[in-house]
């Protein structure tokens, strides 16, 4: 009677652990974007990182992340170019889609990458979340991370115009979740400071670094601090706005 009792013991745990297991079944994520979220070569001597390039970090093992952002592609030129049409293919129902555009939008001088705000680049947005459902996909829209752009003053400056306040029109007009990046990323900005501040991005004199031999001011791109910086950032907000994504998060451990 008593083996009995541990068999049927045996068998509950198993099936508890079962469950647990399809609990947390794994997912998958693409990303689609620009530079500041994109791979990058050569990490272990590049000090340029984008923040989707470390995410797998804050996520457990169920979560499969894809980053197929690239350096300087806009929402126009991403598709283009068709990196949007290897992820499309690839879809499958269930997968997550993190979309963020908006540095390279901006760039006026460039008919290839260039989109008005108000027009192109909002039905560009539209179009993505609409192909992102049609596959039984789910969208995330992200807002670009801020640029170090302090004045005199010490202020920080706003560097992308509209494009962010799109992004959220369109996440707002079609039931989206929407990651505003900019906001936390210029909170996160000002707590370093002016200078410290430097740290996030890749600032280094003379010789100082072997990548950048000849030094290097870019206050646009993330260093790996910064990179884990704003990936930390963006998990904790999926936590709040996309409540599946929870469970997942190394965060909430």
């Amino acid at each position: 009677m008593k083996l009995n009792n541990f068999i049927i013991l045996i068998l509950f745990f198993w099936s508890c652990s079962a469950l647990k297991t399809n609990d947390t079944q794994s997912i998958t994520i693409y990303m689609i974007g620009d530079s500041t979220m994109a791979n990058k070569k050569n990490p272990n001597s590049n000090p340029e990182h984008g923040w989707g390039q470390v995410l797998p970090n804050f996520f457990t093992e169920n979560v499969i992340i894809k980053n197929h952002a690239v350096n300087g592609r806009s929402s126009k030129s991403f598709r283009d170019l068709k990196h949007w049409k290897a992820v499309l293919d690839s879809l499958q129902k269930g997968d997550y889609v993190f979309i963020q555009f908006g540095h390279n939008d901006s760039k006026d001088t460039d008919p290839k990458r260039y989109t008005n705000p108000q027009t192109s680049y909002r039905y560009n947005l539209m179009r993505y979340v609409e192909e992102t459902r049609a596959k039984g996909a789910i969208p995330v829209l992200f807002s670009s991370i801020a640029r170090r752009k302090f004045n005199a003053e010490g202020v920080l400056l706003d560097s992308h115009g509209n494009y962010t306040l799109i992004t959220r029109l369109v996440a707002q007009e079609m039931d989206v979740p929407f990651i505003d990046l900019q906001y936390t990323t210029e909170q996160l900005e000002e707590t370093y400071g002016v200078e410290a501040s430097k740290k996030l991005h890749l600032h280094f004199k003379k010789g100082e670094n072997e990548y950048f031999p000849d030094g290097i001011e870019d206050n646009t791109h993330l260093s790996k601090l910064g990179a884990n910086e704003v990936a930390t950032l963006a998990v904790k907000e999926l936590s709040k706005k996309v409540p599946a994504l929870k469970d997942y998060s190394k965060l909430n451990e």
